[in-house]
């Protein structure tokens, strides 16, 4: 029986950098797309379809992490495209909502103040510079919160389980002898 192999350097360097790139790339869509839109009904529709997108993509990759050779490596990159998406989504509402109803917010929020806000409320350090003002705010920053908990708890267990379920099948396959 053979243990997990730890994956080369190389490949581990270039999952890196590929994690790395799509965490950027994201970040970039986020201040490249145009966020200005009335806050209405369509607004929950587009943050609740990119967040079942969001779903639907770690599904994906936990399937893929599962099959994968190097399972740790994968694990790596879902969590750079899962949690900078889910950041990224709940800043872009954030953006919206301070630009069509100013008082939402203790201040304005431009895209930056949006992400910084975004992460704070992810991080449960607490409230700052910038609150929630608005009933509308509140709720969304209530959803942010209990989203952000479930998903990160759901994703830590769905890309664990995976990788144990990788691990295991490498180290149940047998080992080549000489000449096989």
């Amino acid at each position: 029986m053979t243990t997990a192999q730890a994956p080369p350097r190389g490949r581990a360097a270039v999952a890196l950098a590929r994690a790395l790139v799509y965490a950027v790339l994201i970040v970039v869509v986020f201040y490249v797309v145009p966020l200005r839109m009335a806050v209405d009904i369509g607004t929950l529709l587009r943050l609740v379809a990119g967040l079942a997108v969001l779903g639907a993509l770690i599904a994906w990759q936990v399937r893929g992490i599962a099959r994968s050779p190097y399972p740790s490596l994968r694990a790596l990159e879902t969590l750079a495209v899962a949690l900078p998406l889910f950041l990224m989504l709940f800043a872009g509402t954030y953006t919206v909502l301070s630009q069509v109803d100013p008082g939402s917010f203790s201040e304005p929020m431009a895209r930056t103040d949006a992400v910084y806000f975004t992460v704070t409320v992810f991080a449960t350090v607490g409230f700052g510079d910038i609150s929630p003002v608005s009933e509308l705010a509140r709720v969304l920053v209530s959803v942010q919160m209990l989203v952000g908990l479930v998903t990160v708890g759901l994703i830590a267990k769905l890309v664990v389980g995976a990788v144990q379920v990788a691990v295991k099948r490498r180290t149940a396959e047998p080992e080549p002898v000489d000449g096989d």
